[in-house]
């Protein structure tokens, strides 16, 4: 089969690998429908962290064409969404909400790699779940969503304790961060501000709920947000960057006593440890149990009740893999789906 691999800064690489088999009873092999690059991908893509080769892809559905014997919840044809991280959702951190951690974890890129043709899903049970039926193709980029970004930006706006009539900001106007204003949306947030300098990214906020766009950055972005909530700054702040810059301006846009949901994937983030006591603000994020909401969310989208496809601004076959990670990189395409 052919899949993407990473061989250092700015390489990825078509290539054929072998096909996967089922290895444990515990295994599901799949026919990836679609797939498609993560934010999270450029990281080592522009040189952060980079290794020397790496399967690509954590976000994809696709129908089930193999299950070992031990796997009950999917069978062969299902439609199915599935996690970036591998779940048993059966351990005591998987049946507290954190799927994300299990005990017998892994995540999909790195040794299985989902921006492919087919991929072997070890847990089947804990990591996919099927839709009611198949779906029509144009729900297939909005089910794509939720194996990650929709199910991260949901996740950010739960850790920040959204809710109805409170006040959001939202920090990165990648994938993510359009996911946690559809979820403040959802959530009934009364005033969500979407932090962006991108027209058509502002253009998507929009649609998916945004009442008010900040254009500045920093301490005059923190200004900003709090001359929009009385001065006080907002109940809520989402986090979707992982930067030292975003993760600051997340704590000093949130009001004292405040939530701060981060979910950008952290680089050299330090957190101040005085501003941090004096500021009041609660903090939670970190890698999200997409597992925990794919029920709902999978509900949300066969009803049609929300539509997070829309973050999808471009689509590529699989063999077009480096023109996808370019045009990402260069802020040419909001998010790439990728068709095998």
């Amino acid at each position: 089969m052919r899949g993407i691999i990473m061989h250092g800064p700015g390489d990825v690489r078509v290539e054929e690998r072998v096909d996967p088999e089922i290895q444990e009873p515990t295994d599901a092999v799949i026919k990836i429908v679609a797939a498609c690059v993560c934010g999270s991908d450029l990281w080592p893509y522009r040189g952060a962290d980079t290794p020397d080769q790496q399967l690509m892809g954590h976000e994809y559905v696709g129908i089930v064409e193999q299950i070992g014997d031990q796997v009950n919840t999917v069978k062969l044809g299902d439609f199915v969404v599935g996690s970036f991280v591998i779940s048993d959702n059966t351990c005591p951190i998987c049946t507290a909400g954190y799927q994300s951690r299990c005990v017998n974890g892994e995540f999909v890129d790195g040794g299985i790699g989902t921006q492919a043709e087919y991929a072997r899903i070890p847990h089947a049970d804990g990591t996919l779940v099927a839709t009611p039926g198949q779906p029509d193709e144009d729900l297939i980029p909005s089910l794509l969503a939720a194996s990650d970004v929709l199910g991260t930006g949901w996740f950010a706006a739960d850790a920040a304790e959204v809710g109805p009539g409170r006040s959001v900001a939202v920090i990165g106007d990648g994938a993510v961060g359009l996911m946690g204003i559809l979820a403040a949306k959802q959530m009934g947030a009364e005033t969500i501000i979407a932090m962006s300098r991108h027209k058509d990214r502002q253009k998507l906020a929009r649609e998916f709920g945004a009442t008010h766009i900040v254009e500045e950055r920093g301490d005059d972005g923190v200004a900003k947000v709090k001359e929009l909530t009385d001065g006080l700054g907002t109940d809520s702040t989402i986090e979707a960057v992982g930067s030292q810059e975003s993760m600051m301006q997340a704590i000093r846009s949130t009001r004292p006593g405040g939530h701060v949901g981060y979910v950008g994937v952290s680089h050299d983030v330090e957190l101040p440890g005085g501003e941090l006591f004096f500021g009041l603000v609660h903090l939670h994020g970190g890698p999200a149990p997409v597992r925990r909401f794919l029920p709902e969310l999978i509900d949300l989208i066969w009803s049609r009740t929300i539509d997070p496809g829309k973050v999808f601004d471009q689509t590529m076959t699989l063999d077009r893999a480096a023109e996808a990670y370019a045009a990402m990189d260069k802020r040419e395409a909001i998010k790439v789906l990728l068709k095998p």
